[in-house]
């Protein structure tokens, strides 16, 4: 891994994203999306994650966040186990959903593949963490994990997506505990 790509500074900003393995089309129903958001404020409350932007897309998310606990690796590797197993266990109880049965295989594959997995693998390892030096680059970060859902052609306007802090940064108040200044 790159030298470029770890979590150096533990009181340090970071921009992070992580996709689902394969990069599978898992966040299409509220269901699975209302796990992440839930699991966001859970840190927030519970974990020390301050967070100052966020997007959740059908296949990955990006994040802007500083940990005032723990290391930032720990708390992003702990947020992601437990929306991994959560939204697993979401997927194996829903009756609703088509592909359930191939949504679960390819977690078992992915799995089966990953030395460090005994079962299943839902979020492909690597954060790609950018530690944010500047009011400048985090501005950008910030911008550009807003603008997702418009250049993915989901909405015009970047505030008109509901799995976004853009929101909170129009002055409508958002689904996770959000600093925007």
């Amino acid at each position: 891994m790159s030298r470029n790509y770890k979590f150096h500074n533990p009181e340090g900003m970071y921009f992070v994203s992580f996709a689902t393995v394969f990069w599978i089309d898992v966040f299409v129903r509220r269901m699975y999306f209302d796990c992440i958001v839930e699991s966001l404020n859970r840190c927030v409350d519970e974990q020390g994650m301050e967070i100052y932007a966020w997007c959740i897309m059908p296949s990955h998310m990006h994040l802007v966040f500083r940990s005032t606990t723990k290391k930032p690796d720990e708390l992003l590797g702990g947020f992601k186990s437990y929306t991994s197993r959560k939204l697993i266990e979401l997927i194996e109880n829903n009756t609703q959903e088509s592909r359930r049965e191939w949504l679960l295989n390819s977690f078992r594959k992915a799995g089966a593949a990953n030395s460090n997995n005994s079962k299943n693998q839902f979020w492909q390892q690597h954060n790609h963490p950018i530690e944010l030096w500047s009011t400048h680059v985090i501005q950008q970060k910030i911008d550009y994990t807003h603008n997702n859902p418009v250049e993915a052609g989901f909405v015009e306007n970047a505030a008109e997506y509901l799995y976004s802090s853009a929101r909170d940064y129009c002055g409508i108040k958002g689904l996770v505990k959000v600093i925007a200044d």
